[in-house]
């Protein structure tokens, strides 16, 4: 049987060398190898799967919708790059002996779009003298793949931090609940009543989010929880963290719409990494990729308006939340690239190479 991929191994393959071997672990089950021989079919339109796919070994036939056919091979540039079955691709073949990884499209582009958004955080709070580690493993809670991306660094600002001793109860089991907690430092065990005798299930450790199923569930608390050693812990109210869980409104337009408002003089910003952005972006797109978009935002013109695009539309729209925020006007492209029909996409993004740069007063130039 194959063993899983090893990160190092994926350093060639875009985007999975933008995440984390933190993020990856989350995919070791699907990092396995699945072998094709030659003539075997991958997908077509009856058999597709909601599915990226990498090219490891051997070559690929692709197929247009419109039949148009094309060869990849692995190790070439177009080979290191995520493919799916799409309205712009519905069947592949293998020409040879290969290998391909299958991960699942929406797990792999909530991994990236988290991994994005939250690269600055955790870098600010480490040039703060914060240590990141409380926040790293808080974001691994099954719980925040539930919580849009855009909405933690609003959080972080209503976290209340206590002190407490080793002993502290700070769940009762059958309270109502109107809080919950996250473990920045410390140790904390769970306890439940079992016939009248206390029973440990569980201990928390550093990141650990308790007492948040109480507010989910509107039910009483299901669990004593009491400190083993001093802890940091971080309150949230109950109306916090409901909100924390609301996706924030973000402005979409369709490509109609949004090239209306580029023969205008809006700007295409491509929020993709730079490897995708290389391979085709829309005409004069600056690219502006979502984890360094805070910090590039200062190059932008406050009076114009900024259209944003990504493969899936998740990371546009953090990048339209967080544009907004900060004062821009901006809209996300509706669906995203994966949206679009192969004639859409080949007229959107028609150029290639390194694009365009933004310097301070808003001006734009090629770069080499």
């Amino acid at each position: 049987m194959n063993k899983p991929l090893l990160p190092d191994q994926l350093r060639s393959l875009t985007p999975l060398n933008a995440l984390s071997p933190r993020r990856l672990q989350t995919l070791r089950q699907q990092l396995v190898p699945r072998q094709l021989h030659a003539g075997d079919l991958l997908f077509d339109p009856e058999s597709a799967e909601r599915l990226s796919y990498f090219l490891l070994t051997g070559a690929l036939r692709m197929q247009s919708a419109d039949g148009v056919q094309r060869r990849i091979a692995a190790g070439s540039p177009e080979g290191s790059h995520a493919f799916s079955a799409s309205n712009r691709l519905n069947e592949v073949r293998a020409l040879e002996a290969s290998s391909v990884l299958a991960i699942d499209s929406s797990q792999l582009d909530r991994l990236l779009s988290w991994h994005q958004a939250h690269a600055d955080l955790l870098l600010e709070l480490v040039t703060a003298g914060e240590l990141s580690d409380w926040l790293e493993e808080l974001l691994e809670n099954p719980l925040f793949t539930k919580v849009p991306p855009e909405n933690v660094r609003s959080m972080l600002a209503k976290l209340q931090a206590i002190e407490l001793p080793a002993g502290h109860v700070l769940l009762h089991e059958g309270d109502a609940g109107d809080c919950c907690y996250f473990l920045k430092s410390g140790r904390a065990e769970v306890m439940i009543d079992h016939g009248n005798v206390g029973q440990v299930v569980a201990e928390l450790g550093v990141g650990a989010c308790f007492g948040e199923e109480a507010l989910l569930t509107d039910r009483p608390r299901n669990a004593t929880v009491t400190l083993l050693e001093d802890a940091c812990v971080l309150r949230l109210k109950r109306d916090d963290f409901i909100a924390l869980l609301k996706a924030p409104v973000v402005r979409d337009l369709d490509l109609a719409q949004a090239s209306e408002l580029i023969a205008q003089g809006s700007q295409w910003l491509d929020v993709r990494l730079l490897e995708e952005y290389q391979r085709g972006h829309a005409l004069q797109a600056l690219n502006m990729p979502l984890h360094l978009l805070r910090l590039k935002a200062r190059l932008l013109k406050q009076d114009r308006i900024y259209l944003c695009y990504c493969d899936s539309g998740k990371r546009s729209a953090s990048a339209v939340f967080l544009l907004t925020q900060l004062g821009f006007t901006a809209y996300t492209l509706r669906g995203g690239l994966d949206a679009l029909t192969a004639e859409q996409y080949a007229a959107l993004l028609c150029e290639q190479g390194s694009g365009y740069l933004a310097r301070s007063g808003g001006r734009i130039e090629r770069s080499d």
